[in-house]
């Protein structure tokens, strides 16, 4: 028989390291799943990434306390910053450009997204994050 589901969560967590401390611990204690489990698990899958990486991860969890997660890669904004070594995106965007990328750096950044991402191709996922560049005020040459 199939486990009864109770609920889905939504938290971003730095690749390998997940602590009981908050927002972590708090978030999953009060639906009743075992905090130092989902430490040791996500710590587990994330250790072949970049450590700090933010990872958007989704954690199903049900009735009998178990849990499932579904770990997605980081949000193209990180790997933009990173490409055009920034702190922060433009405050205004559309009128300044405070950053470049290249066409090289764009395809890395849409590969690695791909999974996440809703294209068919490469090429879609350059556009999409081509957009996501030109929002945060960086150009693309």
């Amino acid at each position: 028989m199939a486990k009864k589901l109770a609920g889905k969560m939504k938290l971003q967590v730095p690749a390998g390291q997940a602590n009981p401390s908050p927002p972590v611990g708090p978030a999953l204690g009060q639906r009743g799943i075992n905090i130092m489990e989902f430490c040791k698990a996500f710590n587990a899958k994330t250790q072949d990434m970049e450590p700090g990486a933010p990872c958007p991860t989704v954690i199903t969890y049900y009735q009998d306390k178990s849990f499932d997660m579904d770990i997605k890669t980081p949000p193209a904004s990180y790997y933009l910053k990173k490409a055009a070594k920034l702190k922060s995106g433009s405050k205004t965007p559309g009128r300044d450009s405070i950053a470049t990328v290249s066409a090289k750096q764009l395809r890395e950044i849409a590969e690695a997204k791909w999974k996440d991402l809703n294209a068919n191709d490469v090429e879609a996922a350059m556009k999409i994050i081509a957009g996501s560049a030109r929002s945060m005020g960086i150009e693309v040459k």
